[in-house]
């Protein structure tokens, strides 16, 4: 029987258990490594170390709790398949777990999930693993891989409220803790549902309970916050979907009672934020970070008073970054940055009216995009113009110009029914 948390009734991980599961995964996963970073290290003024499961086999921690999960079953289970609902990364850590065990898996993902991930899947599981794409979200999935499950009789491998699940990502903890050889002050890790931080915080709480537990979550989704704000598991309405694999509607009811016990603070980050910290990990440091991996790093800028001169690992969750996606991403980092901006601009329609505009921009200002079209209005022809400056300091003055130089315009990006047709 488990230990409880608050009740005698529900089960909640363990340390034995995720020793065990630890001994489970020896030759199944690769043992990622814990690698003090120079760079975040003086830029916080701290002693920054990365948890590089970025760096695991299949880019992600997923697969310790996918492969936990199902080794846990019965023969006669496995015989009956299994099936998941993922946005990525859970999907590959089932499907290569599929795959190394012999177990046929369904795995239905949404239809927005990003085409290098669903490949991935497919190269991670083989013969061994279909694939369906459902609806636009991962609730979507979710509740067409439950249809599958009661018509066939498969076992769902739950991305994070399943306790083996929540045992498994807990080695990532028992790593961490073996490989410091230093005290841990601050631990951050990302949270989508809950279970990586479930798992780990398992370990902190017994192993090393001076350490501060930080979950770190996207500001567009905020579930497990909201839930230990309202105290209580709640279902958002919307919620900005950008950071894939920390995005979801609804946290774990199990995840939820962990959580709320062994975290010291959970920071929202915006994803404009997310998006700067993946171009900055890329260009400087030649890491590749999904939005999900990148999250725990753009934390720190959020705690920099907090960590001075202290000892934090920030576990990189994963890698799977579709490069398709590195226009959107420059975009949001831009406009988080303060450095692109949107316009109409109403011309008077005679000639030297553009040649007016430029010189009221001066030099310093990019034109990025521009959209016009002549009307026979013979007063006004309105145009989209997207500007980036070289600092956010340069809006003002701009801005001061454009008045001055009597330029109407109407500024979009304060105004989000019109702002999101240009991003």
């Amino acid at each position: 029987m488990k230990e409880s948390i608050n009740d005698t009734t529900t089960t909640y991980p363990t340390l034995d258990a995720i020793f065990l599961a630890a001994e489970r995964l020896r030759n199944v996963i690769t043992h990622t490594p814990l690698m003090h970073n120079l760079q975040l290290s003086e830029q916080f003024g701290a002693n920054v170390y990365l948890k590089r499961e970025d760096l695991q086999i299949v880019r992600s921690y997923k697969i310790r709790g996918a492969y936990n999960k199902m080794a846990n079953l019965s023969e006669e289970a496995l015989a009956k398949g299994v099936v998941c609902a993922s946005a990525g990364n859970h999907a590959q850590g089932v499907a290569y777990a599929c795959r190394k065990m012999g177990v046929k898996g369904v795995i239905f993902m949404p239809t927005t999930a990003p085409a290098q991930k669903v490949k991935q899947v497919g190269m991670f599981g083989k013969e061994w693993v279909s694939i369906q794409l459902v609806g636009d979200t991962y609730d979507d999935a979710y509740h067409a891989a439950m249809a599958y499950r009661e018509e066939h009789d498969a076992t769902f491998v739950h991305p994070f409220d399943d306790v083996q699940v929540m045992e498994g990502q807990g080695t990532v903890g028992l790593e961490i803790f073996k490989d410091a050889d230093f005290k841990i002050d601050y631990l951050l890790m990302a949270i989508g549902g809950g279970g990586l931080a479930s798992g780990v915080s398992t370990v902190f709480k017994q192993l090393s309970p001076k350490t501060k537990l930080i979950g770190v979550e996207p500001l567009g989704s905020p579930t497990m916050h909201k839930a230990i704000e309202e105290g209580h598991v709640l279902t958002l309405e919307h919620i900005d979907k950008f950071v894939d694999g920390a995005a979801v509607r609804r946290a774990g009811n199990i995840t939820f009672e962990v959580c709320k016990q062994n975290l010291d603070n959970i920071v929202l980050v915006p994803e404009g934020k997310v998006c700067s910290v993946i171009l900055q990990l890329y260009n400087e440091q030649a890491i590749v970070a999904e939005p999900a991996g990148a999250l725990t790093v753009a934390a720190l800028d959020f705690m920099k008073e907090e960590i001075k001169g202290k000892n934090v690992v920030v576990l990189i969750g994963g890698g799977n970054n579709d490069i398709t996606r590195t226009e959107e991403i420059k975009e949001r980092s831009l406009l988080y940055e303060g450095l692109k901006h949107y316009f109409i601009i109403r011309f008077p329609q005679r000639s030297g009216a553009f040649r007016e505009f430029l010189d009221v921009l001066g030099p310093e200002v990019d034109i990025t995009r521009f959209e016009y079209t002549k009307k026979t209005n013979r007063e006004q022809g309105p145009a989209l113009v997207g500007i980036e400056l070289r600092q956010r300091g340069d809006l003002a003055p701009l801005l001061q110009r454009m008045d001055e130089g009597r330029i109407a315009y109407e500024y979009l990006n304060d105004q989000p029914d019109l702002f999101q047709f240009m991003v």
